[in-house]
């Protein structure tokens, strides 16, 4: 009986875990950039039940492990912006960004200048070029980006956005406000590498999908609630009925 109560209890776990995953799909339907994630889990069979009378058939327990969350790289869809600073970004490229932590990496191409004149993320991080973060001086117009990632003003260019990518990008990391970080050294894309201005990639979380996970998570939590509330009631009968023998 306690053998049941634990595999429940580690369902539990695994199921409170999902839920986590897909409250922050949720609330990121609306994030440019923004790369989904699910919950996966692995099966861990104990070699012996703790209940050494059972039968040799009934002597491996199967619990639920947490394996991580991996990471959905598909592409988002494409919304047209009409920003000049807004690109969207094809293929398996990733913007670098520069945070007190060291460089960071993001899908999210929706950027603006800040009071300082540098490019910037929404979060307001600065957005690397191949020499460097790009500044503009002061009073400069007309600021755009190519289709190459060449940054320009009317008074000519001021740089070319960094474009990365890795190896394994599954082995992102998440680090919050949209961005990623790598134990593995970025690659450049090299010239190959395309934007598409005045557009930004959409989140590629699937709302309708989520919402039905949420529901399956939900249902099965419960189930498993009333497995082990059953359980427990057993035990408690059983309890009180050997205290009645004895007495």
């Amino acid at each position: 009986m306690e053998n049941a109560l634990l595999v429940g209890l580690s369902r539990q776990i695994a199921l409170a875990r999902e839920l986590d995953v897909i409250a922050n799909n949720v609330a990121n339907t609306g994030t440019n950039g923004f790369k989904a994630r699910s919950a996966a889990f692995n099966e861990f069979i104990m070699p012996i039940a703790s209940a050494e009378s059972f039968q040799a058939r009934d002597r491996r327990l199967s619990f639920v492990v947490d394996k991580g969350t991996p990471i959905d790289l598909t592409q988002g869809a494409v919304e047209r912006t009409g920003n000049p600073l807004d690109v969207a970004l094809r293929g398996d490229n990733y913007l670098v960004v520069q945070t007190p932590n060291g460089e960071r990496y993001t899908r999210a191409g929706s950027l603006q200048i800040n009071g300082q004149g540098q490019l910037v993320t929404q979060a307001g991080q600065p957005v690397l070029g191949e020499g460097g973060p790009i500044q503009f001086g002061p009073g400069e117009t007309d600021a755009k980006i190519a289709a190459d990632g060449s940054v320009s003003s009317d008074q000519g260019l001021r740089g070319k956005l960094r474009q990365v990518r890795f190896d394994n990008p599954r082995a992102l990391s998440s680090e919050g406000v949209n961005l990623f970080a790598s134990a593995a050294p970025a690659i450049p894309s090299g010239p190959q590498a395309r934007l598409e201005p005045g557009a930004i990639e959409s989140s590629n979380v699937r709302a309708v999908v989520e919402m039905t996970r949420l529901m399956q998570v939900q249902r099965s939590y419960q189930s498993i609630a009333n497995m082990m509330s059953k359980s427990d009631e057993l035990r408690s009968r059983a309890i009180t009925r050997l205290a009645d023998q004895q007495a």
